[in-house]
């Protein structure tokens, strides 16, 4: 069945770049709400533990904590969940679907009343993290046409990149100036602003009709498709590894006052832009040697940023070179699992956030055993470097596999560039 917004040889110029930027604006409020939290923490602890806050601070900070990770646990299990069981659905119907999810989450992350409930609430509001990045990628994908799906996912998530640069500091200072949950509900208002925006300017786009939750499940048989998340979950966890620790890094080892912190942010974000952007049209151009290149960027960055920390223009080099070159890897990631899914094309969009997040628990954890050890504030730098190093080995032995089938007659049609197209 065919359908007059069926492609984008239908729409004008206009229309698409008007989806396109509906689309990346769910991006803008997934990145709001899933970092805002880490700016606010203090306040959300004092509001819902106040007995403890007052007792001890530093308890109170450790367990509102559990909210960062009740999100992320969310985003895991959400993203292969939805995308699969969904992935018949018109997308734009889903899409829709998954904004009104983000939209009640978020208001009632903003108005429970208990620390049990608002941790429940962040677990339900992140359940269509992975699903809407994966969903929005392929529509981009088809929008931006043949050989500019890398660029389509890079623009999806050029919004959860701007949202570190703008709406991350900007709701934190709304929160600190008002209160928390005025903060949270600002989000649930871009939520459904963005909702609006799909409903007027994405065209409608079918499902998959031979998809079935089964086939979609296929790809965890596919032993690329596991390298390929591990190389999110493993290797982008040095992003992590830094940017939890950023802060304390930035006033213990550099020296700032708290309040340069942000500012510190804002560099992180602003090289997240760049990167993300330039690892889109990289990705189109060479999934492998992208992938290569950023992760011996990363790499640099991170040696970098440990041995010049001391000072402000270490400080600022290393952390826009972090964002920039982890950034650039996470479309050039996504467009390898959409590869190497093969047709089951749902779930590996989404899968990709499922991986990132659980780098994202990793990094953390990792950097603040160090930390805890007493080993400083530096060494998440090194802990990152060394999830970097394992990164690039499990490329490597990927992309190795590949070659070691092709010698043995074995078809990889992703690696020969059968799949050229996402449905565009």
């Amino acid at each position: 069945m065919t359908h007059p917004d069926d492609g984008p040889a239908t729409l004008s110029p206009a229309r698409i770049r008007f989806a396109l930027l509906a689309l990346a604006l769910g991006g803008f409020g997934i990145g709001s709400t899933e970092f805002v939290a880490m700016g606010l923490l203090p306040d959300i602890a004092a509001d819902l533990l106040p007995g403890l806050y007052a007792s001890s601070p530093e308890d109170a900070n450790a367990q509102a904590g559990w909210l960062i990770s009740a999100y992320a646990l969310g985003v895991v299990v959400g993203a292969p969940t939805i995308a699969a069981a969904a992935a018949r659905w018109p997308r734009r119907r889903l899409l829709l679907a998954l904004l009104t999810a983000f939209t009640l989450g978020t208001v009632a992350s903003a108005l429970l009343p208990s620390f049990g409930l608002v941790l429940v609430a962040r677990f339900v509001a992140a359940l269509p993290h992975g699903a809407y990045f994966g969903i929005a990628s392929l529509v981009a994908a088809s929008l931006m046409g043949p050989g500019k799906r890398g660029q389509g996912v890079a623009l999806v998530l050029s919004g959860l990149t701007i949202a570190n640069v703008i709406g991350v500091p900007a709701i934190t200072w709304l929160g600190q100036v008002t209160d928390w949950r005025i903060a949270y509900l600002a989000v649930a208002g871009i939520f459904a602003a963005t909702f609006l925006a799909v409903l007027v300017a994405v065209p409608w786009q079918p499902g998959d009709p031979d998809a079935t939750i089964a086939r979609e499940l296929r790809a965890f048989s596919r032993l690329q498709v596991w390298f390929a998340l591990a190389i999110g979950a493993i290797g982008f966890g040095g992003l992590f590894a830094v940017y939890t620790y950023v802060a304390p890094l930035a006033t213990e080892v550099t020296g700032l006052d708290a309040a340069a912190v942000p500012i510190v942010l804002v560099v992180v974000g602003l090289g997240m832009t760049v990167g993300n952007l330039i690892g889109g049209r990289l990705a189109d151009w060479s999934v492998r040697r992208s992938m290569y290149l950023f992760f011996v960027l990363l790499a640099a960055a991170l040696v970098l940023l440990g041995f010049t920390a001391t000072n402000v223009v270490g400080l600022g080099a290393g952390v826009f070179l972090v964002g920039a070159a982890s950034a650039a890897l996470s479309p050039t990631i996504q467009t390898r699992l959409m590869d190497v899914a093969r047709d089951s094309q749902s779930i590996a969009a989404a899968l990709n956030h499922s991986a990132l997040n659980i780098g994202n628990s990793l990094g953390a954890a990792l950097g603040g055993l160090a930390i805890a050890a007493g080993l400083g504030y530096v060494a998440p730098v090194w802990i990152g470097l060394g999830l970097t190093g394992a990164g690039i080995v499990l490329a490597v032995a990927s992309f190795a596999l590949d070659r070691s089938r092709r010698r043995r007659g074995v078809e990889v049609p992703y690696a020969t560039g059968a799949i050229a197209a996402i449905e565009g």
